[in-house]
């Protein structure tokens, strides 16, 4: 592989305090838990961190924090995205100096670009930084899929385009970028459910949500499908599928930020126009919840 950020990235949410700072208490419980449940490498200030409503500041700040508190232990991803090229890049620059260990890059989002603009967007990126980047490409957010012809040709001309997060449920589009990219290009499932059938078509891991919560099981149930124990993989799928789904019963990160709340991890509050659940939505959320062991 070009680059291995292991089989789980989890996608870290943002603690907040109830005056909605960020709760860097919270932060240092949460890092060491995912440490300690199975996640290789943690992404810092991705969507599920709640970046829309955190400034650039904050997200610099929270790295920094991060990698002390990591202090090694695993690799930190940085989001470094924009739907404005030029942002992207700066951002992307400031996490090479911030010490990351690679970056995630969303299609740009909103403006809808062409297949075109999307290569010469990340190619601009790929030029301007020598990070490994992991391509992110979730069509339900931007408004717009990048195509697998696209990810073939950034894959096959910057060798620091490394992977991509393909949150996108059509699996014909993983069997068409495993067989247009490079062998050693890494393709992450960017949906927790889709984990075992998007690795059943070459893929290498998940960019993760549901690790916050059961890191250990996933980590066992990759282990067994790497391992040739595809029924025992499946088991373990079907037996969190259910926490999969409930998860984005409502608007990412809203859900496993109750759920973290609901285990004494965090607190649950999320910055508008997010809302948190009421107390019916709890109810479904936590009976689902409740049937696993933590």
């Amino acid at each position: 592989m070009r680059y291995n950020a292991g089989e789980i990235i989890t996608a870290m949410i943002t603690p907040f305090k109830k005056d909605l700072s960020v709760d860097y208490v919270a932060l240092e419980k949460l890092v060491n838990h995912l440490i300690e449940t199975g996640t290789d490498s943690i992404l810092v200030a991705g969507t599920t961190g709640e970046t829309p409503t955190l400034t650039h500041e904050e997200e610099r700040e929270i790295f920094k924090f991060v990698k002390k508190i990591v202090n090694g232990r695993v690799k930190i991803v940085m989001g470094a995205g924009s739907n404005s090229t030029a942002t992207a890049v700066d951002s992307s620059i400031k996490a090479k100096e911030l010490g990351a260990d690679a970056i995630l890059s969303v299609v740009p989002y909103y403006n809808k670009p062409s297949q075109k603009g999307m290569y010469e967007h990340f190619a601009a990126i790929a030029k301007a930084v020598d990070l490994p980047i992991i391509l992110y490409n979730i069509p339900g957010r931007t408004g717009v899929n990048m195509q697998p012809a696209t990810i073939a040709k950034l894959a096959n001309e910057f060798k620091n385009i490394v992977a991509v997060k393909q949150s996108n449920a059509d699996l014909d589009l993983i069997s068409d970028i495993r067989s247009m990219c490079p062998s050693d290009f890494a393709i992450y499932s960017g949906d927790d459910s889709l984990t075992i059938p998007m690795m059943a078509l070459g893929a290498h891991g998940v960019i993760s949500v549901a690790s916050h919560v059961v890191g250990k099981q996933m980590k066992e149930m990759i282990t067994a499908f790497k391992a040739g124990k595809n029924a025992d993989a499946l088991k373990i799928h079907l037996e969190l599928f259910p926490l999969f789904k409930k998860l984005f019963m409502a608007p990412n990160p809203v859900p496993v930020k109750a759920t973290l709340a609901h285990l004494g991890i965090i607190n649950e509050d999320v910055r508008q126009p997010l809302v948190t659940l009421d107390a019916d939505e709890k109810k479904e959320l936590f009976s689902v919840v409740d049937k696993y062991s933590f």
